[in-house]
């Protein structure tokens, strides 16, 4: 019997993603998994006892591709990555435990401290999130009003007695009106929700090679061992990530400084953390200023077009037919 969740995402019935709930869902799994790899299960049982029944759907079955792949005793990193192929809706913050999970693996770190650290990661960029979406709230209510305005003059021109949707459907000067708001309008709407997914936008990677290095030299491996095997992760479950230019830097720090090189890893990481929180609300309180400009050059002319211009044109023809 389909799920409840799947019945409802074929209705269209289905909530509205919430990237925030979804990234903290993962940083929720990412600490079970550290529990209980702390308190002695093998990493080839952790992954089936950690609730695939409670997670949204398509995560859930992301998790079980990825207990599938540890109870058989094939890499985990592997199966997700193929699970975010068959479900492409499932969170962003996969790949991240993807990645962090190889690296620990490979590297022989110890599973339960780079998942700890991992799931806090997680943590900040779900708080990252609730607080944009928490600053958008204002503009992206405002930009609805807004784009109600052509349908409330209509509405308004008809309540005082005037023929607006009789000119509008009716009249040839009318239909030419409707068409040209009709697309006013859509441009506008268009352009507030680029706007608003413009300033929403963040990444659960934000400083994830640096973790990912750090993750490897904790098990003492070599610098380039490390350093090759961050950044064939990054290349292979998370290549929109960057270049690695912030790791070139920290480690030439390190090097000519002679300060230890996972904490450099790791503070740099938190600093670019705190870099994309900062540029995150910076994006959504110009939001309010920019969603100006659609106001001005689509909903405004769509106001006219829909409300004023059909009124004046009944008062005309009223007075002309009046007149006659």
């Amino acid at each position: 019997m389909p799920r409840p969740s799947r019945l409802l995402h074929r209705l269209g019935l289905r909530r509205r993603r919430d990237p925030a709930a979804e990234v903290d869902a993962i940083a929720a799994l990412t600490e079970r998994l550290a529990v209980l790899l702390a308190a002695g299960v093998p990493a080839v049982s952790a992954w089936s006892h950690v609730g695939a029944e409670s997670a949204p759907a398509p995560d859930a079955e992301v998790l079980s591709f990825a207990a599938s792949a540890a109870q058989r005793g094939d890499p985990v990193a592997p199966a997700i990555a193929e699970a975010l192929q068959a479900h492409p809706g499932a969170s962003a913050a996969w790949p991240v435990l993807a990645a962090a999970w190889r690296v620990a693996a490979e590297s022989g770190a110890p599973l339960a401290g780079s998942l700890r650290e991992l799931a806090a990661v997680l943590r900040d960029e779900a708080q990252l999130r609730r607080e944009v979406r928490a600053a958008l709230a204002g503009p992206a209510a405002s930009a609805r009003l807004v784009m109600a305005l052509p349908a409330i003059a209509v509405l308004f021109g008809a309540t005082l007695g005037f023929d607006t949707l009789g000119v509008l459907f009716g009249n040839p000067i009318g239909l030419v009106c409707l068409a040209l708001g009709l697309a006013c309008l859509w441009g506008g709407h268009r352009w507030n929700t680029a706007l608003a997914a413009r300033a929403g936008r963040s990444r659960a990677d934000a400083g994830l090679e640096l973790e990912l290095l750090a993750i490897a030299m904790s098990s003492g491996v070599s610098i380039d061992r490390a350093r090759a095997l961050a950044r064939g992760t990054i290349e292979r479950y998370v290549p929109h990530a960057g270049d690695g230019a912030e790791v070139d830097a920290v480690l030439g720090l390190a090097a000519r400084a002679g300060a230890p090189v996972a904490e450099l890893l790791r503070a740099e990481a938190f600093r670019l953390r705190r870099a994309a929180r900062s540029a995150g609300i910076e994006r959504a309180a110009a939001l309010g200023v920019r969603l100006m400009l659609p106001l001005g050059l689509c909903v405004l002319p769509a106001f006219v077009l829909l409300g004023v211009a059909p009124l004046m044109i009944s008062v005309v023809t009223g007075t002309l037919g009046g007149a006659v």
